[in-house]
């Protein structure tokens, strides 16, 4: 593309509110904050311009597993939901073996010090057994400071979150040294009170991985962990926003209780994320997907999602209702802030990366521009 190119006429969503007829200047591959009076301009009149999708909780797509897949299948998985709008993903393992994990981490901190990828997140093998989910039981173990320190070593500085249970033992002290490690502790897969995990938000977990979802129910003298994740401003929960995970009102109360600011949409994607339904391997666990909707084929737990983060902001805007500034807040500027790499992406700001989707007036992808250059190429109104 040319060195400065304007995409004009589209409302564009900015930190501060939408801009109608707005513009946006890409320069080389970063937002400008001008550009010269002969730069050519695409009209997208009749559209949105919203900043890319930053999606921190995402096991694969495209038929690939970020947890086993080969580097060409993690790229052919990282593609695939860029063509949805993820620019920014953060590469999820499953539970497994700790020296399997060590050496998959390995292989995928060369990704991200590539810039393929955001990072790695460790959800398992440090979750309670009783709200295990689509992990492989006989896997699990409880956080040891110890295990927790060698997978982070074995990230060299690309691990971006770990998941635990944090009442199970080791877990608070696995807290406190995550955080001192900059690495988001998430409270997730967990039989915590509510006592428990505000002890755990103390000693510094910042993230509610797929909150509702493999914890004790909200109860009225029990309240579990979802009223300490909710109230506490320190939390950013995960929501899964695809129709399947949450009804409506758990979703409405999310938004009420923790605001636009604290939430932030997932995917929690596996293989057949952009793919199709038949058959799949999740960690070791065999994975029927109908319909769109992934189970384990023993016991039919749920097994994350099939679910692309363009869908997700469609529902969010229509079925929801929920404000399309809200919408770019969960799923663009709250995870990049969560991430530590708001500085670069998350919001269309001069000096970031060009990372953007246009949207039609029904909220379809129609554009995907990632570092400045497209990945979708939209028709100029």
């Amino acid at each position: 593309m040319a060195v400065s190119t304007v995409l004009a006429g589209a409302r564009v969503v900015l930190p501060t509110g939408t801009v109608e007829n707005g513009r946006v200047i890409v320069d080389g591959g970063r937002i400008a904050g001008a550009a010269p009076a002969d730069a050519p301009a695409l009209d997208l009149t009749g559209h949105w311009v919203v900043p890319g999708f930053v999606d921190m909780h995402n096991h694969g797509g495209g038929g690939a597993s970020f947890t086993s897949g080969t580097v060409d299948e993690i790229l052919t998985g990282v593609h695939t939901h860029r063509l949805h709008g993820t620019t920014t993903v953060v590469a999820s393992f499953v539970t497994g073996e700790m020296d399997f994990l060590s050496t998959r981490a390995g292989l995928l901190s060369e990704l991200a010090e590539q810039g393929e990828i955001a990072g790695i997140h460790f959800e398992g093998p440090f979750i309670a057994p009783c709200r295990k989910g689509a992990h492989d039981e006989t896997l699990l173990r409880d956080p040891d400071p110890a295990d927790v320190r060698k997978l982070i070593d074995a990230a060299r500085g690309q691990a971006r979150m770990v998941t635990l249970a944090t009442e199970l033992p080791g877990g608070i002290d696995s807290v406190r040294l995550l955080a001192e490690h900059g690495v988001v502790a998430a409270i997730g897969h967990t039989d915590a009170t509510y006592e428990q995990t505000v002890e755990a938000i103390d000693a510094g977990a910042t993230v509610a991985t797929h909150l509702y979802n493999a914890m004790p129910a909200l109860g009225h003298r029990a309240p579990g962990p979802i009223a300490a994740l909710l109230e506490d401003e320190r939390i950013t929960v995960e929501l899964i926003n695809d129709g399947t995970h949450l009804h409506p009102a758990a979703l409405e109360l999310a938004f009420h209780h923790a605001g636009p600011r604290r939430v932030a949409f997932i995917t929690d994607a596996m293989d057949a994320a952009g793919f199709g339904d038949g058959r799949y391997m999740l960690g070791t666990l065999a994975v029927e997907v109908k319909d769109s909707v992934a189970r384990l084929v023993e016991g039919g737990s749920i097994a994350g999602s099939t679910l692309t983060l363009d869908r997700a902001f469609k529902r969010a805007a229509t079925v929801d209702g929920l404000p399309v500034e809200s919408v770019v807040q969960a799923i663009s500027a709250n995870p990049a802030r969560v991430l530590g790499i708001d500085d670069r992406v998350g919001s269309l700001e001069p000096g970031k990366d060009a990372d953007l989707v246009v949207l039609d007036a029904d909220f379809d992808v129609k554009g995907v521009m990632r570092k400045g250059t497209w990945v979708v190429e939209p028709q100029s109104a």
